[in-house]
């Protein structure tokens, strides 16, 4: 699907799963290598930045931001940005581009059209605007982190332990998505103020700005959940070694218990205590002295 949208000057052309007939079309229309058309029709598997004579194409792969549903854990953007134009080329529904594209569009309406000059600009706001949504899903995370800090200590650890492990799975694919992307702002720099000036280097230090806003923020997430899952894993330990503890002791209470028994077990001509009352003495001596060493370890704290 193919949308355009327009200020003065500038275009931008957001593609939705585009097909070839649309590719062919763009080509024509903005004359770019046609080396690019055949990468918009394909997923790429690596992030790259490529710069062309009056172009420049770049790959980037986003997390999968929640309510998406698939099995992927990243979302790849194509970017061909040009000196008045922007071509965006996605597989599937990005929801911040979605919002931007009809905030862009009103701006248009509205004639509010001075912020976006040409294809850098509307670049630099595009990328903001993604680092942003993911700083909010990284609240999200956050929450959910604290959740977890608050059912730790409810004694069901077993079930913390999935919890902790689909939330640090979280943090890992926000983290690998995102770290192919300081090499390939730094790639960018260079080729994108050649195309638009010196002092686009602003703009592209607010885009490395916002990066790093993110890149702090995940790996603050991630030695948190590291931290939790320490603090559950010696809870679960703990708990284990209380466990095992508890059957030592009713393991020793048995043992003298069962040597008794053996004792009275035994076929001999001489037994102490063999007569009428036989049982009755030993059942006796025995749940005295399952009571003293109750009594003993209970005294000891090891009950």
């Amino acid at each position: 699907m193919l949308t355009r949208y327009t200020q003065k000057n500038l275009t931008w052309i957001d593609l939705v799963a585009p097909s070839p007939e649309e590719v062919r079309l763009l080509m024509k229309e903005f004359g770019f290598n046609p080396m690019i058309a055949q990468e918009l029709l394909s997923v790429s598997i690596r992030s790259k930045v490529e710069r062309y004579d009056d172009s420049i194409y770049a790959v980037l792969h986003f997390p999968i931001l929640r309510g998406t549903h698939m099995q992927r854990a990243t979302q790849e953007v194509d970017i061909i940005i040009g000196k008045n134009y922007l071509i965006t080329t996605r597989f599937e529904n990005i929801t911040p581009l979605n919002t931007f594209a009809k905030a862009f569009e009103v701006d248009s309406v509205l004639g509010r059209e001075g912020q976006h000059i040409h294809g850098g600009h509307l670049f630099a706001a595009i990328m903001r605007n993604l680092y942003r949504a993911l700083n909010a899903e990284c609240d999200v995370i956050k929450t959910k982190l604290l959740d977890i800090e608050d059912w730790l200590f409810d004694g069901d650890e077993k079930s913390m332990v999935v919890e902790i492990s689909h939330i640090g799975r979280t943090i890992h694919d926000f983290r690998q998505a995102l770290a192919p992307h300081e090499e390939m702002l730094a790639s960018l720099a260079a080729p994108i103020e050649r195309m638009f000036g010196h002092e686009f280097s602003f703009y592209m230090r607010s885009i490395t700005a916002e990066y790093e806003r993110i890149r702090r923020t995940c790996e603050g997430l991630h030695e948190e959940a590291l931290e939790l899952r320490e603090t559950n894993n010696s809870l679960l330990s703990a708990k284990q070694n209380e466990v095992m503890k508890n059957f030592s002791v009713l393991a020793f209470v048995f043992v003298p218990i069962s040597f008794i028994m053996g004792l009275y077990q035994m076929n001999l001509p001489h037994t102490p205590f063999a007569g009428q009352v036989d049982f009755w003495a030993v059942l006796s001596g025995i749940v005295v002295l399952s009571l003293a060493l109750f009594i003993y370890f209970k005294k000891k704290g090891w009950l």
